[in-house]
């Protein structure tokens, strides 16, 4: 079953992410890959923001990497309240 198409996250959303990464501050990533399903947290360092086949991905030091379209919140960032 091919992956469901990218939505892009807002642009300030990902500054908030780009921020994290760049000061290495450990943060609690609260995300859904499942439509309707209840969210998963993992806790961890941004390492890297980057695209793949067009697609924006986020990589924690240990190697866990999500799409950002997943994303629901960033610590107490939630990305509904961005545009």
């Amino acid at each position: 079953m091919p992956a469901p198409a990218y939505t892009p996250i807002s642009c300030s959303f990902y500054d908030e992410l780009e921020a994290r990464a760049t000061t290495g501050q450990p943060c609690t990533l609260t995300y859904r890959t499942e439509p309707d399903t209840p969210p998963s947290t993992y806790q961890g360092i941004i390492q890297d923001l980057f695209i793949q086949d067009k697609v924006e991905y986020m990589r924690l030091q240990d190697g866990f990497e999500l799409r950002l379209d997943a994303l629901v919140a960033v610590d107490d960032k939630e990305l509904r309240n961005y545009c």
